[in-house]
């Protein structure tokens, strides 16, 4: 999953076309409009026979949320689905709260996380990461209508807040950026809570992955992304370290779905105009 992704410039195009993490709890929640696993018999074992259990926050455009028939849509889930589809998984949501996924992975709660998760040093410690999947970066988010004048994190000024979202490398990003400049952070469970602070003046702004920020704006009237950080990031598919057989089928499964374009034709879809990194073209 991620190397670099060009998506500094091309994200300024996405924020036109198209103008997020997490309830708390894990419930079952079946994917509603996702198509049913294939017909192989499945070539690993997952805590229930023939079904990949898969924890996410399911409010996380355009990563993984509900669109406005009530299915379950987005790039994650329909990778997800294509990486299922070839091991012969059933896909079955469950809706879990970001700041505690890794650590309920890790007891084997459910078989994968798929939550735009970056890859990160302390993560691995609990979980293994799949191959790269996509490459990110943060982005600051602003109401142009209270405060038209900021336009990046260096005019916050000692005493403003700032929203972020608990557990994310956002927050981690804020911390070691913003917080010793006296700039106050403001942890939401969920991240469209803080999109919503946002516009209510509750915050100066709000530091969230490039690519969720651009979707969650573009149905927010004054919201604007301004800055995008590079922080070089990559998500991945995360596994419980106890089942190291189920990490090396995902894997070979999504370099199947990068060699045949199927990853290349879901990208295009969620992210239009937005150029596809080497490292995912097709080459078969």
């Amino acid at each position: 999953m991620r190397k670099r992704l060009s998506i500094g410039v091309a994200l300024v195009a996405l924020f036109a076309i198209l103008a997020t993490a997490c309830n708390k709890g894990t419930s079952v929640t079946p994917a509603t409009g996702s198509s049913s696993a294939g017909t192989t018999a499945p070539a690993v074992q997952t805590l229930e026979a023939g079904k990949l259990q898969v924890a996410s926050c399911l409010d996380y455009k355009p990563f993984e949320y509900y669109d406005k028939q009530n299915n379950l849509v987005g790039f994650d889930v329909e990778i997800t689905q294509a990486i299922a589809d070839r091991l012969g998984l059933q896909v079955v949501w469950v809706k879990a709260n970001f700041d505690t996924i890794f650590t309920a992975l890790a007891v084997n709660k459910f078989d994968m996380v798929a939550a735009a998760s970056t890859i990160t040093p302390e993560r691995e410690k609990a979980v293994n990461f799949s191959d790269p999947y996509f490459n990110s970066e943060q982005g600051f988010t602003v109401n142009t209508d209270k405060t038209p004048s900021l336009t990046s994190t260096d005019g916050l000024a000692s005493g403003d807040t700032v929203a972020v979202q608990k557990g994310t490398t956002g927050q981690k990003w804020a911390q070691d950026n913003l917080a010793p400049k006296g700039i106050q952070l403001r942890t939401f469970d969920l991240a469209p809570d803080m999109f919503t602070a946002l516009q209510a003046g509750q915050v100066q702004g709000v530091v969230n992955d490039a690519a969720p920020s651009a979707a969650e704006v573009a149905d927010r009237p004054g919201l604007q992304v301004v800055q995008l950080i590079d922080t070089n990031e990559h998500y991945g598919l995360a596994v419980s370290k106890d089942n190291p057989a189920l990490l090396a089928a995902i894997n070979g499964a999504l370099t199947q779905i990068v060699a045949d374009g199927t990853y290349k034709q879901i990208f295009d879809k969620y992210f239009p105009g937005t150029p596809l990194p080497a490292e995912f073209q097709p080459t078969g």
